[in-house]
């Protein structure tokens, strides 16, 4: 047992004296049997344990309870014990912050770390509190030693959740001392942010709604990402042996699922009620392939109109039908390899990997696909000729006039400008996206060649998005398949006798 630790178990209830009504504590007659055996039904154990004095020599003796058995009781005073027998060969500095620690997780409720972790963080140094960085001081060197590892958008990602909600809120707190409470609170503040907004903008009065214009709430999606980027830096803490770190709190808040929202389709339905009241039944919708039919047909003229066909057909994403280039397409074989991304950060586009290893694929065309891509090459080459020294050679399918890479924004704004002039209701560019899965499903396909044709990383990502698109396609599919039985006689059954 350590030398600089004592402890005790005991039991008690909470029955109180019938005149009294004091507690009757371990006074409590029910607590024992006639034998003097302990009742297993009455009352649970506690302990007391008396830590290592604080650095200023004052006592600090601990009380817990709730446990079921003794032996429960018994085994945290060996746990804190066996902490201190570690740190009592380190000095009494070590011993201080080791009983520093032991009194946080009773207070917090976090689980004690074990006896090998203490001893390797000693071994390397830590035995006072001064040592330990604050959590401001931490995200930013661990962002400083990650960045040049992470995609660019990761980084703008990780860089804004840093900068406007996680150093303000929570950087002033030793990193030790960071608590589920902590976090907690700074997601309360986003929640009453966000009522702040959506009052400010549903007021009758217009100089409060300007005050909030160009705000925007935070979603429970983006909830989620904020404290995964917490997560991920204080996983990174605690694996650095020198910081003693063993709990990770923001992996124990509770936040909104930000569930992906449901695709659903622009039925006429809906498209009445949008009409009438402006609103959107989600936030992912997609348009009937007859929808789609008309915005193409609308879009046909316009000089992005490739990139467009390519998205409402085979279902790329913005940034790689930015960033297709001419030697990823092989008309001859009717195919077009995924290898790059002309991705927008912030005001800037760059070119980059795709998002992910599914992401990088092979994508079959359909002859339409293939025709339209061959007429664009030939205008483009008129374009070059046209342009002569001016052209800025970069070999990409779709640029600006001059052959520079067309800026990724450019294209949306295209695409929502053409959607308004056909009257269609509202998607978002990536919704045509999800339009070519809505298409692929009407056609027959299953789940999984729409997760191969989209570049999902997995099936699951595309039954969540696509779940409720099925039902609405399912009888559209069924007229399809039963179209294909021939038929000579009517299909209809005698009238009943």
């Amino acid at each position: 047992m350590a030398q600089n630790f004592s402890g005790s178990t005991y039991k008690r209830c909470t029955c109180k004296h019938p005149d009294t009504g004091k507690p009757l504590g371990s006074a409590c007659r029910k607590l024992k049997r006639r034998n003097g055996a302990w009742s297993s039904d009455h009352g649970s154990w506690y302990y007391q344990a008396e830590l290592p004095a604080r650095a200023d020599g004052t006592r600090r003796t601990r009380r817990r309870g709730g446990h079921e058995s003794q032996t429960d009781a018994q085994a945290e005073l060996d746990n804190m014990a066996a902490l201190i027998d570690v740190a009592e060969s380190y000095g009494a500095a070590a011993i201080v912050a080791i009983g520093d620690l032991i009194d946080k997780h009773l207070k917090t409720g976090e689980p004690l770390p074990s006896s090998g972790t203490i001893g390797a963080q000693l071994d390397a140094g830590i035995v006072d509190a001064s040592q330990v960085p604050t959590v401001g001081e931490w995200l930013t060197t661990w962002f400083a030693g990650r960045k040049k590892k992470l995609r660019s958008t990761t980084q703008l990602s990780y860089s804004s959740h840093i900068r406007l909600w996680l150093i303000p809120y929570l950087g002033h707190y030793r990193l030790d001392e960071l608590t589920v409470v902590h976090i907690s609170r700074m997601f309360d503040a986003m929640a009453e942010r966000n009522d702040t907004i959506l009052a400010a903008k549903a007021s009758d009065d217009p100089d409060i709604r300007k005050s909030v214009h160009g705000m925007r709430t935070l979603s429970d999606a983006t909830m989620q990402r904020y404290r995964a980027t917490l997560r991920t830096a204080l996983n990174a803490a605690i694996r650095d042996p020198r910081l003693p770190i063993t709990f990770n709190p923001a992996s124990y808040v509770e936040l909104p699922s930000g569930r992906r929202p449901k695709a659903l389709l622009w039925t006429p339905e809906r498209v009445e009620r949008w009409q009438r009241t402006g609103q959107k039944p989600s936030r992912v919708m997609v348009w009937t392939p007859e929808q789609t039919g008309r915005f193409l047909d609308h879009a046909v003229d316009h000089p992005y109109y490739v990139l467009l066909h390519l998205i409402a057909y085979r279902g790329l994403r913005r940034g790689e039908a930015c960033g297709l280039s001419w030697w990823d397409v092989d008309l001859a074989r009717n195919s077009i390899t995924i290898t790059a991304a002309l991705v927008q950060i912030g005001w800037r586009a760059e070119f980059g990997e795709p998002k992910s290893e599914a992401s990088g694929r092979v994508i079959a065309l359909d002859n339409d696909t293939t025709d339209v891509l061959a007429t664009h090459k030939q205008r483009q080459e008129g374009q070059r000729v046209a342009a002569g020294d001016a052209w800025i050679e970069n070999g990409l399918v779709c640029t600006e006039p001059d052959g520079k890479p067309l800026q990724p924004s450019h294209l949306s704004d295209a695409f929502h400008a053409i959607a308004e002039a056909a009257g269609l209701p509202p998607v978002r560019l990536h919704d045509l996206r999800h339009g070519a899965a809505t298409l692929m499903i009407a056609a027959g396909a299953d789940l999984k060649q729409v997760q191969e044709l989209l570049g999902h990383s997995s099936i699951a990502i595309t039954a969540d998005t696509y779940t409720h698109v099925l039902p609405e396609l399912a009888r559209e599919t069924a007229e399809a398949a039963a179209s294909i039985i021939p038929r000579r006689k009517n299909r209809k059954l005698p009238p009943a006798a």
